[in-house]
């Protein structure tokens, strides 16, 4: 292992990191719904312009740090979106080769941005191929494969300061309502529970694990005071939750995470 390469290439991300600021969280007004307050935090501001530009980071550390990334080493990752696009500007930061395993119908627009940070796209004819395509190649070019969704949570420290969580609470911290009394979220956010709960005791959760891949209806529990369930066509979920706040406004506080 070269030791010296993986030195630079930690410092090269650090300093990367402290070239950047932290994204802003907007409070919206909303007249119709008064007593209620709305945050959005926009991810947008970052290099990359992507949600995903701080998982993409942590993901390399770790590669980094348990020698599976070293100088010349191929990255590859199934995704055809925002984790890919920011994937393939911290390889480009490296010097390192990036290839996204994606289907063949993926946007034009995603496949530029990957392209526009020296990415290559490889396609495959469907979804669930993406996955054994991606681990061939790995092996093929004898690269590394990223596998974001089995490593984010190992790769991302929810006790830390490096992740989005963090970022959230310390700028809720001088808002009404800084300490949310019900958490919604999808599986994905989960790190934001476990930061949260390091601090705070958390009376309760709903999480809609799995609503994304329902193709028609499905029943989610939705906070209230009675917490009875509502069904929703997937596209309604988040409106849903959105709704459940306003009817339930008086009863507790809740972060919706989505």
């Amino acid at each position: 292992m070269n030791s010296t390469w993986i030195k630079h290439a930690i410092s090269e991300i650090n300093a990367d990191y402290q070239r950047s600021a932290d994204t802003h969280l907007i409070r919206l007004a909303l007249p119709a719904f008064p007593g209620i307050q709305l945050y959005l935090k926009d991810e947008s501001t970052h290099p990359t312009g992507s949600l995903k530009h701080r998982l993409a980071r942590s993901l390399f550390l770790y590669g980094l740090c348990n020698g599976w990334i070293k100088e010349g080493t191929t990255i590859i990752e199934s995704s055809s979106g925002s984790t890919a696009v920011s994937e393939a500007y911290f390889a480009r930061l490296l010097g390192l080769p990036f290839i996204a395993v994606m289907p063949s119908c993926t946007a034009k627009r995603k496949i530029e941005q990957i392209e526009f940070y020296g990415g290559r796209c490889h396609f495959v004819e469907s979804a669930c191929e993406i996955y054994a395509a991606s681990e061939k190649l790995a092996r093929e070019l004898n690269g590394h494969y990223m596998d974001q969704f089995t490593y984010a949570e190992r790769a991302t420290d929810w006790r830390g300061n490096n992740n989005i969580a963090d970022s959230i609470f310390r700028q809720m911290s001088h808002e009404p309502n800084p300490v949310p009394a019900w958490v919604v979220m999808s599986g994905r956010h989960r790190r934001h529970l476990s930061h949260y709960r390091s601090l705070h005791p958390l009376p309760g959760l709903r999480d809609p694990t799995g609503w994304w891949l329902i193709p028609k209806t499905r029943c989610l529990w939705i906070t209230g005071s009675s917490a009875t369930p509502a069904c929703a066509a997937p596209s309604a979920v988040k409106l849903k939750v959105l709704a459940a706040r306003v009817s339930n406004r008086h009863s507790f506080r809740t972060w919706s995470i989505a």
